[in-house]
């Protein structure tokens, strides 16, 4: 005798589908960055390792908007939960908003570093300075895939395709958000502490 799916079952499946090949993806990463941070750890040795390296005062206040970022979405998948909205696509917006104010104070990192003579590439770089930009610039393009994905979801906020019953995607797009966060602090902090 044939089982037919019903229609719940179906979404949950799917659901489930999706969560484990963003959480494939987010692994996949992981160990990106865990290679990038393990070259950093050997490159430290070498004699022309910058021992007096400050990290911009930018990345501290992006650290900060990226932290609002993954709390923000946290609150639009909270109220679609309720059906809220104008709740929802508040948060959501908000979310974007930090999440581009993160990329320009990224760059204003670059450019502090740079102001205090310190080069990325070229014959004035340094390796320290180096990784800091493979890093950064790394996480940033994982956080542009991010950035398409909220967009994405927030077009779909507009055409009122969320709902307590449908919210596969901010699910999804919260997970991959608090996932950027905690890579980003997790940089930040090994950057700080691992001069």
């Amino acid at each position: 005798m044939e089982m037919t799916m019903t229609q719940e079952e179906h979404k949950a499946r799917t659901a489930r589908s999706y969560k484990l090949l963003l959480l494939f993806a987010m692994i996949s990463m992981t160990m990106m960055f865990a290679g990038l941070t393990s070259a950093f750890v050997v490159s430290k040795s070498r004699a022309d390792w910058l021992k007096d390296f400050q990290l911009p005062t930018a990345f501290y206040f992006s650290t900060a908007a990226i932290i609002g970022c993954s709390i923000t979405f946290h609150l639009a998948k909270k109220a679609i939960q309720k059906d809220n909205q104008k709740a929802t696509t508040a948060f959501l917006l908000t979310t974007l908003a930090l999440g581009i104010l993160f990329v320009i104070l990224q760059f204003a990192g670059f450019s502090q570093i740079v102001a205090n003579g310190y080069y990325f590439t070229g014959a004035e770089s340094s390796i320290t300075t180096t990784f800091l930009y493979i890093v950064t610039v790394v996480h940033l393009a994982h956080l542009a895939g991010g950035l398409i994905a909220l967009l994405i979801i927030i077009n779909k906020q507009f055409k009122q395709k969320y709902n307590s019953a449908q919210t596969l995607g901010i699910e999804l797009g919260a997970m991959y958000w608090h996932f950027l966060d905690l890579l980003w602090v997790y940089l930040f902090l090994f950057l700080y502490f691992f001069k």
